[in-house]
């Protein structure tokens, strides 16, 4: 399998009730919006059985009840949903629901931006000008409980992990790699370099919703002193730090 490809989703099995659909062997612009617009029709046809639609970065995972569905049926349906159509050249989907997330950049809130910014050819102020105006969307969620993975950012921020680990990074920090920022569920390790750092917490198991993002959902980052950004994760007992979200459809 070639990693563009113009045939329908390789389907594959995985454990007793999964199927994959496959776009390619990894991420490219290309997979990354057809694995999006997959995921929409996945949801628009909900198709008999299927309990949940999990995006990566070039797959997606369809789960199945077997007491609802068998995984032969299931994949017939699948088959017929994706024929006919080169998912690698679909436009991404329009997001249902646009977040504003505050954040601030460089300093003890960002302790890589040089570095980051200088990988990406340019200086910290138009780096953290391009990480606030491109609009990203929730590409895949994992990692840790409500972690998202966004983008993409511009090719030019196209550059790897760095050699060695960085121990921790706090919870809501935000840290690029391969024109993708992950915004940190929880304190961890990570090859990723920390730009900047939010008071917006994508998991908290006491919330309403305790997850708060949505494969698909549009972000867009704000940004604002640390101080500020500080003060509203502090006055913001839902642990969204001053974030909003504006229902699109």
């Amino acid at each position: 399998m070639q990693n563009r490809t113009t045939k329908a989703p390789e389907l594959l099995p995985l454990g007793r009730d999964g199927i994959v659909l496959r776009l390619a062997l990894r991420p490219d612009p290309g997979a990354t919006a057809g694995v999006q617009a997959l995921r929409a029709a996945l949801e628009a046809a909900d198709l008999p059985g299927v309990n949940e639609i999990a995006p990566a970065l070039a797959s997606v995972l369809v789960r199945f009840d077997p007491a609802r569905t068998t995984r032969d049926d299931l994949a017939t349906g699948l088959r017929a949903l994706v024929a006919g159509r080169d998912w690698c050249a679909a436009d991404m989907p329009p997001p249902a629901r646009r977040w504003t997330i505050p954040a601030a950049f460089g300093g003890s809130a960002g302790p890589q931006l040089s570095e980051t910014a200088g990988l990406a050819g340019l200086d910290e102020t138009r780096a953290v000008a391009e990480l606030t105006a491109t609009p990203l969307r929730v590409l895949a969620i994992g990692f840790a409980p409500g972690q998202p993975y966004l983008g993409l950012l511009p090719e030019h921020w196209d550059f790897p992990r760095q050699p060695e680990l960085t121990p921790t990074v706090p919870a809501g920090a935000l840290c690029a790699a391969v024109r993708q920022i992950v915004l940190f569920a929880n304190p961890s390790t990570t090859g990723w370099r920390q730009v900047g750092l939010t008071g917006f917490r994508p998991f908290k198991a006491d919330r309403a919703q305790p997850f708060a993002l949505r494969p698909g959902d549009e972000l867009r980052l704000s940004a604002v002193p640390d101080g500020e950004m500080q003060d509203l994760a502090r006055n913001d007992p839902d642990g969204l730090g001053g974030a909003r979200c504006e229902v699109l459809a």
